[in-house]
């Protein structure tokens, strides 16, 4: 059975994939709708279905639709460039500690301690206010809170592989740690990778949110957080102002959830046979 069969037949991971890409979809097509996110275009807390802002306008007339789509630009581009970063940071760390174990293991793994005591998202807020709010201070500072979860998976993975007889065979060829590491036993700890890494962006969505509610996130463009976040004071008296934004993140996530779940349907190798 293919990689697509053994995906798509989970049901859930074909609702994931639909949505998260009619949500993608959606956040490349947001110049084409013809206003930015910040244009006035009518009266404040117009609800929805209102001819012209079908999805209404918040506190300050702003479209929803407009703002919802260019949030979801925001939304992921964090999310897929911070996890992109900590998944790199995990996998060189935990690569070198699984590899060669021993004292070097212990020493990264110490290392990774210390991020995961440290409440992260405090010190995400230390980090992004120390750096200046913006976007990229958002992608550094979540990929610099997140990567021990990679590192850890990525750890586990090396240290179950660097005995196998395809590892033994290449050191007796002469090849190099390096390149050990990086075409032997890397490709084929890819799966559980891959896996964590559609759960971690997920999870950095929700964290970039959370920065943008605190009013942490970039001020000059516009997100889901920042988009409750401003209008928490008419939640009760506009409820779309509020619950359209949250909606959004829900199911972007919830997304992401499933389609993590069906990547590890699809990659275990137990699964497959």
């Amino acid at each position: 059975m293919s990689f697509a069969r053994r995906f798509f037949s989970r049901p859930t991971a074909l609702i994931g994939f639909v949505l998260f890409a009619a949500i993608a979809i959606a956040a490349l097509l947001a110049p084409l709708l013809g206003r930015g996110p910040f244009a006035i275009v009518g009266m404040p807390l117009l609800p929805p279905g209102t001819p012209g802002v079908f999805a209404g306008s918040d506190v300050l007339g702003r479209d929803m639709a407009v703002g919802l789509a260019y949030g979801a630009r925001v939304s992921l581009l964090v999310g897929i460039a911070s996890t992109a970063g900590a998944v790199g940071i995990g996998v060189l760390l935990g690569a070198v500690a699984g590899y060669y174990g021993g004292l070097v293991d212990d020493l990264l793994m110490r290392v990774t301690e210390f991020f995961q005591i440290i409440p992260s998202f405090v010190l995400l807020m230390v980090l992004v206010a120390f750096l200046q709010p913006s976007l990229g201070s958002a992608v550094i500072g979540i990929a610099l809170v997140t990567w021990p979860q990679a590192a850890r998976v990525v750890r586990g993975e090396f240290l179950s592989l660097r005995s196998r007889e395809f590892v033994a065979a290449a050191r007796i060829l002469g090849e190099s740690d390096a390149r050990i590491i990086f075409t032997q036993i890397l490709p084929n700890a890819l799966p559980p990778i891959v896996v964590v890494g559609s759960m971690m962006v997920g999870s950095a969505i929700l964290t970039e949110s959370a920065l943008s509610f605190l009013g942490l996130g970039d001020p000059n463009l516009l997100s889901w957080g920042s988009m409750i976040g401003g209008a928490r004071s008419a939640m009760w008296v506009a409820w779309w102002t509020t619950v359209l934004p949250g909606l959004a993140i829900v199911v972007t996530v919830l997304a992401l959830n499933f389609i993590g779940d069906g990547l590890n349907d699809a990659l275990n190798p137990r699964r497959r046979q």
